[in-house]
């Protein structure tokens, strides 16, 4: 889509990805339209969602509009009558939209390699992105939901819109979440909205898919998106895991009883033979940045085998552990809301349950390490969150203070709600995990022409779990209360009612092993990386050494699998994406005039 603007002659320039979807960019009522995603509040889901965008502007103004749609979707409208433009992303950011300010010209994008083609664009990057991704956790790289890992390029922060009059760029909210009373009904009765509400949310994308396809862990999430997909339409689905040798992190044995019950073609595919350095230079070209966990090499690599068999959309559990505070560490932050009802006998209990069921050998669990992590993540004032110190800074020596000085580096947390549980909860889905779990699955799913759907991250469900009492997410030292309630029935009880769990991750610190450790070595060895002058290379290699040493001698304690692969992301990151002249490439559709 591209038009000059008539009040300021600037040129006006886009690109979303529409997939090929019919409806996803329309021309009428002198509005041009393009829609990335779906709208799941029509008729069949999928055809006329740009008509209908125009439409409902024209009717209502834009933001009233998108607060109108049910959907997974990056929008621009272009109003040809007062030559405005608008941009417009989904309430939680399912769909990626960035976009460049300039003097010459406005323009925006799914990705942003297709906006550092354009001419004016710098193709500096952002370095305190690239220094957080570099020596601090990953949760951290989000913090600042407008900016992206290039300096001339922004994104449009989730449940937000955007309107440019040809002189300047105004970015304002059209959905945000407020503390509101918490629901006075009982457990029952409200396992039953829960139900009802997860129901929809995963039948109105089914509506929407032709050839679905269901990844499926040992846990909750994905189990429950699949097994409400079976209850909507009386037939088994079909599965895809990703499975090990290595059983640190195979859910194999865990995922058997369920595929017995409710698949009807299960698809394990191996993670183990893999040259990880040049399944990683294929993520970082496709992703257009780093990216942020060693579990998306696995999600990448089955979106690859599943993306030749004809299934058009791939439904996933992301959102589950954040709205049904399934992190091990929202235990910290439930205890917090205790402590300050005066519930110290419930304080007590939970405390013991949660040393009882989640104990372990290097995170150890008991009485005086929930108070440590108290004292060090809850502020004094009601619902504080602080900031993960050793977690942020743990790895700071690595990055070169030259590069970019960490130590100034001072994340944003959010403190909209009262309860910790709750502001830890908002925390994540809009500035920490969420974010880049998200964007990771739109690449690896794009790469592969796939769509992706995530129905806990259906607003609704959303705004309905933000209401519901902590006790019913977390109580006897088990979480996701609610969730195992509302799947009586529905989930086989063996997984419903399964209290630990091994979490979707992967054996990287395996992959950082044998002859990869020698090849890591020569990277950091290597002049380019040197010259680069973001890392320490004494250091760097100092952590190698040890996180060899620690995966070589079976030691109880933690090794630095993390580190390694942010380190490797960003260097062949640089090598394939920012030191390469981008160029136009055919598939980004980008249009202009």
């Amino acid at each position: 889509m591209g038009s000059r603007n008539p009040k300021s002659h600037n040129f006006v320039a886009g690109s979303l990805a529409a997939s090929g979807v019919e409806g996803a960019s329309a021309a009428s009522d002198g509005c041009v339209a393009v829609v990335d995603g779906v709208f799941y509040n029509t008729a069949d889901g999928t055809s006329g969602t740009a008509k209908q965008i125009i439409a409902a502007y024209r009717k209502l103004g834009f933001a009233s509009a998108l607060d109108k749609m049910s959907g997974d979707f990056a929008i621009a409208l272009f109003d040809e009558r007062d030559g405005s433009l608008w941009l417009g992303r989904d309430r939680v950011g399912v769909k990626p939209l960035y976009y460049h300010t300039g003097s010459a010209a406005f323009a925006f994008a799914s990705r942003p390699q297709a906006l550092r083609s354009l001419r004016g664009v710098s193709s500096d990057v952002n370095k305190r992105y690239v220094a957080v991704f570099a020596g601090s956790h990953y949760r951290y790289i989000d913090n600042v939901p407008d900016e992206s890992p290039f300096g001339d390029i922004r994104q449009l922060p989730a449940g937000c819109c955007l309107q440019f009059d040809g002189r300047k760029a105004v970015v304002r909210k059209y959905w945000s979440l407020e503390e509101s009373s918490e629901w006075g009904e009982s457990e029952a009765v409200l396992a039953e909205q829960y139900r009802e509400l997860l129901f929809d949310a995963v039948g109105n994308r089914l509506k929407a898919a032709k050839k679905p396809i269901f990844t499926l862990s040992g846990g909750m999430d994905s189990s429950s998106v699949l097994a409400c997909a079976v209850q909507i339409s009386g037939q088994r689905q079909e599965a895809v895991s990703s499975v090990y040798s290595d059983k640190t992190f195979d859910e194999s044995e865990d995922i058997r009883g369920f595929v017995e019950e409710k698949v009807s073609r299960w698809q394990p595919i191996p993670i183990d033979e893999f040259d990880l350095f040049d399944v990683v230079r294929q993520m970082v070209r496709v992703h257009d940045e780093p990216v942020a966990t060693a579990t998306w090499l696995s999600h990448f690599l089955l979106t690859k085998s599943i993306g030749e068999q004809g299934y058009d959309v791939v439904f996933g559990g992301l959102g589950g552990d954040e709205l049904n505070a399934g992190e091990y560490e929202y235990f910290v932050f439930n205890f917090a809301d205790l402590k300050i009802r005066n519930l110290n006998t419930d304080f007590e209990h939970e405390v013991e349950k949660w040393a009882k069921h989640h104990d372990h050998p290097i995170y150890r669990k008991h009485r005086d390490a929930a108070v440590g992590h108290l004292a060090r993540l809850t502020g004094s004032n009601a619902g504080e969150v602080l900031v993960d110190r050793e977690r942020l800074s743990h790895y700071y020596p690595a990055v070169q203070r030259s590069y970019y000085d960490l130590s100034g580096f001072q994340p944003v947390l959010d403190h909209p709600y009262s309860s910790w549980l709750k502001n830890r909860t908002y925390q994540d889905i809009f500035r920490e995990t969420a974010p880049c779990c998200l964007r990771a699955e739109d690449r690896n799913c794009e790469s592969a022409g796939l769509g992706h759907a995530d129905p806990f991250f259906d607003h609704r469900l959303v705004e309905f779990m933000f209401r519901v009492p902590g006790s019913m997410k977390i109580r006897d030292g088990v979480t996701k209360r609610l969730l195992r309630e509302a799947m009586k029935g529905i989930l086989p009880e063996e997984t419903r009612t399964r209290i630990k769990k091994t979490g979707w991750n992967a054996p990287a610190h395996i992959w950082f092993n044998g002859p990869a450790v020698e090849q890591l070595l020569d990277l950091v060895h290597s002049r380019v990386f040197r010259e680069r002058g973001i890392y320490e290379v004494a250091e760097v290699v100092r952590l190698i050494e040890e996180h060899r040493s620690i995966v070589g001698e079976g030691a109880a304690k933690e090794n630095h699998m993390m580190f390694l692969w942010q380190l490797l992301n960003v260097e062949l990151w640089f090598q394939e994406v920012v030191d390469r002249v981008p160029s136009i490439n055919s598939d980004l559709r980008l249009s202009g005039v």
